[in-house]
């Protein structure tokens, strides 16, 4: 299976600490740091993925 990583829309410049990829998996949806792309991957479903971009929108994740 080839897995087709694309930058998150929520990720900054290509100069940002903080650039996230995202794949459509088998089992979910693959999440990796795309400046470590062979450091591993969270592998979650889709329905998790779903709750995690709905608090990303609401600002419940920002750390500021």
């Amino acid at each position: 299976m080839v897995i087709n990583w694309r930058k998150s829309s929520y990720s900054g410049s290509s100069n940002d600490e903080m650039c996230v990829e995202v794949a459509e998996l088998v089992s979910g949806v693959g999440i990796r740091d795309s400046r470590n792309p062979h450091g591993g991957l969270l592998d979650v479903s889709s329905a998790e993925f779903a709750v995690l971009v709905g608090q990303i929108k609401k600002g419940a994740l920002d750390l500021a």
